[in-house]
């Protein structure tokens, strides 16, 4: 019996490139340097064939530890919710107003990048408060 040692994200997406790079500021993930023999993701870019040509991009977790996330052209747009989507784990530790707080400030942030806020369901007797997001493409997420 094996173990799974790594795990990659994928989005499909419109602009892979463009969602990469939001992606990297939401997380502080950062773009891996190009493949050998290239000065720039641009010039490896113009290397492949023109239908192949921005159709994926990459981004990973400076320190190795979070998952890579890999970022594919298709050519169709976002038509129903995610079946499987990201929690910003901001909140971790606080409850009430001090967590809402925290959530509300990284929501800030996060619009000002071209993220859309959807609600903020507010805490329970059994989950605490969370901010319902969309991506710069429309997939949800989650500020937790």
């Amino acid at each position: 019996m094996s173990s799974v040692k790594k795990v990659q994200i994928t989005f499909d997406c419109t602009e892979p490139e463009r969602v990469a790079r939001f992606w990297c500021e939401v997380l502080g993930y950062v773009v891996p340097p190009p493949p050998e023999g290239f000065g720039s993701w641009d010039a490896y870019g113009r290397s492949l064939p023109p239908e192949r040509q921005g159709a994926g991009f990459v981004c990973g977790d400076p320190s190795g530890v979070g998952p890579r996330l890999y970022f594919q052209r298709v050519p169709e747009g976002k038509v129903v919710k995610n079946r499987v989507h990201l929690d910003v784990r901001v909140g971790t530790g606080l409850v009430g107003e001090e967590r809402l707080a925290a959530l509300e400030a990284e929501c800030e942030r996060l619009v000002a990048l071209g993220a859309t806020r959807d609600r903020v369901l507010l805490a329970d007797e059994y989950e605490e408060s969370c901010i319902l997001m969309r991506d710069i493409e429309g997939n949800e997420f989650c500020l937790d």
